[in-house]
């Protein structure tokens, strides 16, 4: 990112790293015939093997990866850069017409922008993009999905449950598992390198692989704080939830508070039920599918979050500031931590521009429970191929390979910061700073990153120090790591119901929290959401998750 970046230019980028991670996504859709289309449910049917993982031939990182999910990390830029795909996937001849979400504005054409058309060259394909702005992503999706014409490539992102998804999927795209399944990928190595549990989050149709998914790290929301505010007043890692409270009370005076929340954020309560214990959502156990709202660990995260509600450590706007203005806050010292998409931790070090440390903040540890933190579903979203030739088919998943090209290739510049002297100078530690133009014609405003990208690293331009201190808590963070056990399932009626399943969740959760409702009301607040599709909806992931494991 570039030092000089605009405030406006950086709030607008949030989305790509913060937001759009956090919402959660599943491939979901009717689950039988009857539902109208075609059946999309495991149920019965025989597992396509994921892809056989091998990973990319990027730069040796500064700070290694783990098996278990820790990234690699990068302090500087990698010096050398590989190659990671020896020709171009197309002749120069051919064109493909994509539609992918976007959190930026409309490009200007290929023929008058300098990055669209040097990633065309270099894919030796001529890419149409429709870009449709997040806002009305849902809208033009249910067009695509009612329309004879659809694009080429289809990006499926911003973490959005769409109706018939799934179905969509089924009838109108093709089935890759010929292609990816197991050792078939090799022939892809790039798309081999993306990490299984991005695979498993995207998760089968009908049994069958549809899509390529577009890769994120295993933590999801994360509390990003003042380290220096936070250690003045006592903060600890592992520290019991009654020195929590007192630190947390400590720390709020003179117009700063401890905690923050925003109208999207329900006051992070996703984050404090897992370090209570409570599942990721939903998990399977004992041959039950058990939602988090009916355990008791979740009811005991929802009293200590009143608690520290009630005693004002929160910030007193919490249900009404939106995500980005409570950014700001952040930013200035006046909330001194906010639970955040990993991801954005870049944008958030630009926005705080070394006024103080930011660190990520390790689970205090509650009496009796057993400490669990949140994984992500492992991808942004995925993207689909219309249903074609053998040959068409394989083109378009060569161009899915090369934008996956790992961090520290030639290709992984071009896609993310374009042409070097056109979009990006580098600085005296060679990291590549966005030029004007590079702030314009950028992989935001033109997204091929959405199509398909690298498995994602930690490295903060410009900011060393915070690739290290993430890079080591993560090291503490993600053995404690649970997955959301829907990810990847199917059920008709999430499918229609699952959005106002979730807001009913957070209404309920902002209402107990904010003092509105009492904690006693929390039972019958849940037997509402049984009531109105809830049970429901957990008896089908069970279906699904017994018959996809």
């Amino acid at each position: 990112m570039s030092a000089n970046m605009s405030r406006r230019t950086l709030l607008r980028s949030i989305a790509v790293g913060g937001a759009a991670l956090a919402a959660p996504a599943v491939l979901t859709a009717c689950s039988t015939e009857s539902s109208g289309g075609a059946d999309v449910s495991n149920a019965g049917k025989k597992a396509a093997a994921w892809p056989t993982y091998t990973p990319g031939k990027g730069a040796t990182p500064d700070l290694a990866a783990t098996a278990e999910g820790v990234q690699a990390g990068f302090t500087t830029y990698p010096g050398d850069l590989v190659r990671a795909v020896a020709e171009k996937p197309g002749s120069g001849k051919e064109k493909i017409k994509v539609l992918t979400i976007t959190y930026g504005t409309p490009p200007k054409p290929a023929a008058q922008n300098k990055f669209w058309a040097a990633v065309n060259e270099a894919l030796g394909v001529e890419v149409e993009f429709t870009v449709v702005a997040d806002a009305d992503y849902r809208a033009k999706m249910a067009t695509v999905f009612a329309g004879d014409d659809i694009p080429d490539v289809i990006n499926v992102g911003g973490g959005y449950t769409l109706p018939r998804e799934a179905q969509f999927a089924k009838t109108r795209c093709a089935d890759l598992t010929e292609y990816l399944s197991g050792d078939a990928i090799k022939e892809y190595p790039n798309l081999a390198g993306i990490p299984t549990y991005a695979w498993q989050g995207m998760g089968r149709i009908a049994g069958r692989i549809y899509g390529v998914p577009v890769e994120r790290p295993k933590p999801q929301d994360t509390m990003f704080f003042n380290s220096q505010a936070f250690a003045k007043a006592g903060y600890a890692p592992g520290m019991s939830t009654d020195d929590f409270a007192a630190m947390a009370k400590s720390a709020t005076r003179a117009k700063k508070w401890a905690l923050g929340a925003s109208t999207t954020g329900y006051f992070g309560y996703k984050t404090h039920a897992n370090w209570f214990g409570a599942p990721n959502e939903f998990s399977y156990q004992g041959g039950k599918m058990v939602h988090f709202g009916g355990t008791d660990e979740f009811k005991a995260a929802l009293e200590f979050m009143a608690k520290l509600r009630a005693q004002g450590s929160y910030y007193p706007e919490a249900t009404s500031v939106s995500q980005v203005d409570l950014k700001t806050q952040f930013w200035n010292g006046s909330v001194l931590s906010m639970t955040d998409g990993f991801a954005a931790y870049t944008s958030n070090a630009q926005g705080i521009k070394g006024a103080y440390d930011m660190d990520a903040l390790v689970p205090y540890a509650a009496d009796g429970a057993t400490t669990r933190y949140q994984q992500s579903r492992g991808a942004f979203g995925y993207t689909l191929v219309k249903k074609a030739s053998k040959e068409r088919v394989k083109l378009i998943l060569r161009v899915l390979d090369y934008l996956a090209a790992p961090f520290g290739s030639k290709e992984y510049e071009l896609t993310h910061y374009g042409i070097e002297g056109t979009h990006f100078e580098r600085d005296k530690d060679n990291n590549p700073v966005a030029t004007e133009l590079g702030l314009v014609e950028s992989k935001v405003n033109v997204p091929f990153v959405y199509l398909s990208d690298a498995p994602q690293v930690l490295y903060a331009p410009g900011f060393p120090e915070i690739t290290k201190r993430l890079h080591t808590w993560q090291r503490k963070v993600v053995p404690l790591m649970q997955p959301n056990a829907r990810f990847g399932l199917q059920s008709d009626t999430y499918n229609k119901q699952g959005a106002a399943l979730e807001q009913m969740m957070n209404d309920g959760v902002t209402a107990v929290v904010s003092g509105r409702k009492k904690l006693s009301d929390w039972d019958s607040i849940y037997a509402k959401w049984q009531a109105q599709g809830g049970k429901k909806v957990t008896e089908e992931f069970a279906e699904e998750y017994a018959a996809a494991h």
